[in-house]
């Protein structure tokens, strides 16, 4: 056994009390996505197609909330590891008020310019005139998941991830009821087909939203201080620019980038089978990498937390190499899992509950296939960029490694094999996977450099 996996007694065991809960909230607000795919695509394949083409420019605003609780995370953590909770309070402001100022003005573009959005990823008219309600209100959601994010993010990176599992248990649930009611009009609600998912959608983040307003009211674990939150102040703000304006860039581009492969796909000559297999191949991909995700997020607190406490480097690369190996194993384990059920649920089962036949269906099991290959690089990834790399402050570097092999590489591939050279549909799911190929090697590079280590509170707790 490498001696960096040797680790002192209970050290797994904390490891997985914190990366667990971030692996169930992860699981839940996947699940939230899945129903939805999943009612929906009971009402057919075109308002299936409709409803992937209009969660492109949403799921845009979600990654860039989820960049903007990355870049909290690198600083929270750290401050945690301080004791510092005026720091802490004054870089949640700066967050909240980052994350309601984008939420609003895609919300606005989405609500009153929908068909102009939505015909940016397709060109399909029908699928156009189904989505368009459903981007229009469900934009308007993400204007309360924004504040919602940056406490739940707070929680996690203070090592409460439980808290977040529940809240979003709880959305969850109700959206899913409330589908159930709206999409097919149930226990005398009106059938609303795709505009129900929206409302149900926004209604629970609604309520989301207000759960955690009022946790926060009585929290006295890291109190809100109101003096600090409102006006986080220059240095603060200079200090989250610094370590989190990478991280934003890095993932809004990288959402970006998704969208682009979406448009893409959109504007095939066989758009509505592409971007109806894209749909599932889409919430297969969140399933499975939902406890890379829990390692990488449990990595950012255990990483942050250490630096902060003043570990020397060796320390640390020693740690983070530790972790890098429990995630690539998830990887391996998450193939393996795949690599059975494909033949066993997914093809007999899973796509034909979505109405998946002829081509629709030889594209997500080309999809799936070549996914699986891609799997374990996948996970190292996740972990090493959005885990180790912020962590350690190292947020530029991390962003060159995320975004160049996606831009450079994958995005100009699948463009030529998919709108010039009409390539088949293996060679094109090819190219969308090759970012992985390319990113692992740059990650490892990085990672033994051991220039990513660094202490980003060295400055104090950016009090004015």
């Amino acid at each position: 056994m490498p001696s960096f996996l040797r680790r002192e007694r209970g050290f797994y065991k904390r490891m997985w009390l914190l990366a667990l809960p971030l692996i169930l909230q992860n699981l839940i607000t996947t699940s939230l996505g899945f129903v939805d795919t999943f009612m929906v695509g009971l009402l057919g394949q075109n308002e299936l197609s409709a409803v992937t083409a209009a969660n492109s420019p949403i799921f845009l605003l979600q990654v860039i909330i989820f960049c903007l609780m990355s870049g909290l995370t690198v600083l929270v953590s750290q401050y945690w590891g301080r004791g510092d909770v005026d720091a802490i309070n004054r870089a949640m402001g700066v967050a909240m008020y980052a994350g309601l100022g984008i939420a609003l003005a895609m919300a606005a573009a989405m609500f009153f310019l929908p068909r102009q959005v939505m015909s940016l990823v397709t060109n399909n008219a029908l699928l156009i005139d189904l989505g368009m309600p459903y981007l229009r209100i469900v934009g308007i959601s993400y204007i309360f998941n924004a504040v919602s994010s940056v406490y739940v993010s707070m929680q996690r990176s203070t090592e409460r991830p439980a808290f977040g599992l529940a809240v979003f248990a709880a959305s969850m649930l109700l959206n899913t009821f409330l589908n159930y009611l709206l999409i097919f009009g149930k226990l005398g609600a009106p059938a609303l087909g795709v505009t129900g998912a929206a409302i149900a959608t926004l209604t629970s983040r609604i309520v989301e939203f207000l759960i955690v307003a009022v946790f926060a009211s009585f929290s006295r674990r890291v109190p809100l201080r109101p003096g600090a939150l409102l006006h986080p102040g220059r240095a603060m703000t200079a200090s989250f620019i610094k370590y989190a304006s990478p991280v934003i860039l890095n993932e809004s581009l990288w959402g970006l980038g998704t969208t682009v492969m979406t448009a893409i796909m959109g504007h095939m000559a066989i758009s509505a089978d592409m971007l109806a297999a894209y749909a599932i191949m889409g919430n297969i991909d969140k399933f499975s990498t939902v406890a890379c995700f829990g390692v990488a997020g449990a990595t950012a607190v255990i990483v942050g937390k250490r630096i902060g406490e003043g570990a020397g480097k060796e320390e640390v690369y020693s740690l983070g190499c530790c972790l890098l190996t429990v995630s690539l194993g998830v990887g391996v384990a998450v193939a393996a899992a795949l690599a059975v059920l494909l033949p066993t649920v997914f093809i007999p089962y899973l796509y034909p509950l979505f109405h998946l036949e002829g081509l629709a269906l030889q594209i997500a099991v080309t999809m799936c296939v070549v996914y699986i290959c891609m799997m374990p690089m996948k996970a190292f990834d996740i972990t090493n960029i959005t885990g180790l790399l912020r962590a350690g402050g190292d947020a530029r570097m991390a962003s060159v490694i995320d975004l160049a092999p996606l831009w450079v590489v994958a995005v100009p591939l699948t463009a030529l094999a998919a709108l010039v050279l009409d390539a088949p549909v293996t060679v094109v799911c090819l190219c969308i996977q090759t970012e992985n190929l390319c990113k692992m090697p740059l990650g490892v590079l990085r990672l033994r450099s051991r220039k990513w280590i660094n202490d980003i509170t060295r400055g104090g707790s950016a009090a004015s």
